[in-house]
């Protein structure tokens, strides 16, 4: 019975070390700005917008709204997509319809965290979408860190995507 404790203390001591936070969401947001932060907005999500999500998280997007900061062209996303078993949590700025940052705040995982070097998230740097929900840039990946790489692409997807449906509900007003 003490080693059942035992192997289960150090289990669960092992899946909270693995988290690690490397920059507060609220930070990372207000970094985004050189002014005054703005105010967050709530993007509703019907059940048009959803499929689309889930088309390009290649599974179901259960959420009905996704928090952003919009100020002019510019808009700020904290998004979360799970690399192989845990999420990871992802800071994006979209300016012009090009992705001007990608930075991962939260890793959970137990490998693959080279995803949040600079030499890995400076590729997505500029990209824009183009037919299918793609990016226009190839993302190289990281031998070890094939879900995460997979995780941080689709964020990137989303978070272009989601700025035009922003920017089309705008419009609409």
């Amino acid at each position: 019975m003490k080693t059942l404790v035992l192997i289960l203390s150090l289990l669960l001591s092992c899946s909270v070390m693995a988290e690690q936070v490397i920059q507060a969401p609220d930070e990372f947001v207000n970094q985004a700005f050189s002014s005054d932060t703005p105010k967050a907005k709530t993007l509703w999500l019907n059940k048009e917008q959803k499929a689309e999500i889930a088309d390009i998280l290649q599974h179901n997007y259960n959420r009905l709204r996704i928090r952003y900061w919009p100020q002019d062209e510019r808009s700020v996303w904290v998004l979360e997509e799970i690399g192989k078993e845990a999420p990871i949590t992802v800071g994006l700025v979209v300016e012009k319809q090009q992705l001007k940052q990608i930075k991962v705040l939260i890793y959970r995982e137990s490998r693959g965290d080279e995803v949040k070097a600079d030499f890995f998230t400076n590729q997505f740097i500029d990209a824009k979408l183009i037919e299918n929900k793609q990016l226009d840039k190839q993302i190289d990946g990281i031998t070890g860190a094939t879900l995460s790489v997979r995780a941080l692409t689709k964020l990137a997807r989303m978070a272009l995507w989601l700025d035009q449906e922003r920017l089309n509900q705008e419009r609409a007003k």
